[in-house]
């Protein structure tokens, strides 16, 4: 069986995608823990870490459209659809908008990303393991900013 068709995710790629949790289940919970006078730079953290995984989540799908034909209107929407997550990572951290909007923008590009992640599978530019490995961690990665964006809504 070729990597590729494998229906289990490396283990190394399982690992290093849940450490890449570290950040978010820890910032979205020292939210509700910290002092107040440093909740607002565990939010700038948390913020500032999800413009940069979008920006690498990005990166996978620039790369995923390279496996495809230059040619083919796969490629070239995957290609178009790869700048967005940075984008709006980008748009969240440094246009001085508001942490109570900041926060459901990087939810929503994460949602966005799992939907391209499914498309990419299934146009074959992706692995079928990927959607494994993405669901879980697109989960924990929503439901810490979502955690983040209650403290914020209620205080």
């Amino acid at each position: 069986m070729h990597p590729f068709d494998a229906p289990q995710p490396p283990k190394l790629a399982v690992l290093l995608g849940y450490a890449g949790l570290l950040p978010f289940v820890s910032g979205a919970l020292g939210i509700w823990v910290i002092p107040e006078g440093w909740r607002v730079v565990v939010l700038a953290a948390l913020l500032d870490y999800a413009a940069v995984i979008l920006a690498f989540m990005g990166a996978i799908h620039w790369g995923l459209a390279m496996r495809a034909q230059e040619t083919s209107e796969a490629a070239r929407i995957q290609l178009g659809l790869s700048v967005v997550p940075p984008l709006l990572g980008w748009l969240a951290i440094s246009s001085g908008m508001p942490v109570s909007l900041a926060l459901p923008l990087c939810l929503l590009a994460f949602g966005g990303l799992y939907a391209a992640d499914l498309r990419a599978v299934k146009l074959g530019l992706a692995p079928q393991w990927y959607p494994s490995l993405r669901r879980p961690l697109t989960i924990i990665v929503c439901l810490s900013l979502l955690v983040a964006w209650v403290s914020v809504l209620l205080r």
